[in-house]
């Protein structure tokens, strides 16, 4: 019964994984579409605005033209990512784990399909009021699932609650 929960819950991470992919996608070709070669479309006059950028970086621009260096980064972590999945207690607690942690991968995901596909990243969202760095769903998706996580570790679980990530060494086997 247990495992069949588990599949249960990592089969819904996956469908909402893949839902969040697809809406970055989509608002990524809507940009191309109709924001690429044009002037800024004005959501909010002086505050919000939505402007086609190609980002080669990280985010904040930083790390140009980097691709394999993302593209590993992003394998390393997704990995990372399914492993605590599958390993997290089906307890109610957990369940904000599992959010955390689907929407860093979605954003994630959304991210390196970019660079596989066009070699950078489709960014539109603009808060000229504060000159904020362009970005796009994906790195929404990302920034509350990592704040969001860092909270969760910080100031929700105990030491405790954490244990089912210690990997223990018995009679020379790593045991996870």
């Amino acid at each position: 019964m247990k495992k069949g929960k588990k599949a249960i819950q990592l089969f819904l991470d996956f469908v909402f994984v893949v839902l969040l992919i697809s809406g970055d996608q989509i608002s990524k070709m809507l940009a191309v579409k109709y924001l690429k070669g044009r002037s800024n479309f004005i959501l909010i006059k002086d505050v919000f605005v939505l402007h086609y950028l190609e980002n080669r970086g990280a985010a904040f621009g930083m790390l140009q033209n980097q691709k394999m260096f993302f593209i590993f980064s992003a394998i390393v972590i997704l990995t990372l990512f399914i492993f605590v999945l599958v390993k997290a207690p089906l307890e109610k607690k957990f369940r904000y784990t599992h959010i955390s942690l689907v929407l860093i991968s979605a954003g994630a995901c959304g991210n390196m399909i970019d660079r596989l596909r066009y070699n950078y990243v489709v960014d539109f969202f603009y808060f000229k009021l504060i000159d904020f760095p362009v970005f796009n769903v994906a790195d929404i998706c990302v920034t509350i699932g990592t704040i969001f996580l860092i909270w969760l570790y910080l100031f929700y679980y105990k030491e405790e609650d954490l244990q089912f990530l210690k990997i223990r060494m018995d009679n020379s086997k790593l045991k996870f």
